[in-house]
């Protein structure tokens, strides 16, 4: 599959490690840090508070929430099957809507590091997926061009990321099912 590529760029949660992250936990924890600067998310899910913050000029007020519970996550992630992909014979980069510091740490805990040379976390970038910057962020790392990449990720937001970014998408299930993994 990567010989038709220049490069690859895979999400993280969910596609090479699973966080180990109360994301429930993280969302109330984020929403009080917002309702102590005035800012209303009752009814919001975590990341349309994510999106509220930044509207509102408190988006660093999230961001340190939400890193420590991802950042600690990481340190005791799950490593997932298509994590033993790597190596490829092609540049790879990550590019996750998770912050950049709890990236580097899924990947050096699992031995995948060394393997990747290009992370794109959330707060890398002025914006986040699905805006297709850190993507392009992550592509242009790589020395690659949109057209020859190949995205594999988990989500929606993924694939809509890739579509806006003009690279190739697979999901996750596609690329593991070829080959009799599980996801």
């Amino acid at each position: 599959m990567t010989a038709e590529y220049d490069a690859v760029v895979y999400d993280l949660d969910g596609t090479l490690v699973r966080l180990d992250v109360d994301w429930d936990a993280a969302a109330v924890d984020a929403a009080e840090a917002l309702a102590a600067k005035g800012v209303d998310t009752v009814g919001m899910s975590l990341w349309d508070s994510l999106e509220r913050a930044e509207e509102t000029g408190h988006r660093q007020s999230i961001e340190a929430v939400l890193a420590d519970y991802e950042r600690e996550g990481a340190r005791t992630s799950d490593r997932l099957p298509l994590a033993d992909d790597l190596p490829l014979d092609v540049p790879v980069g990550v590019c996750s809507l998770n912050c950049e510091a709890a990236c580097r740490i899924a990947l050096e805990t699992h031995g995948l590091d060394e393997y990747v040379e290009v992370v794109v976390g959330r707060d890398t970038v002025d914006t986040y997926k699905p805006d297709p910057e850190s993507l392009l962020a992550t592509v242009r790392g790589l020395g690659a061009e949109p057209g020859g990449t190949l995205f594999v990720g988990d989500s929606e937001s993924d694939a809509e990321a890739a579509r806006r970014a003009g690279v190739d998408f697979q999901h996750v299930r596609e690329r593991t099912a070829a080959d009799g993994r599980r996801s």
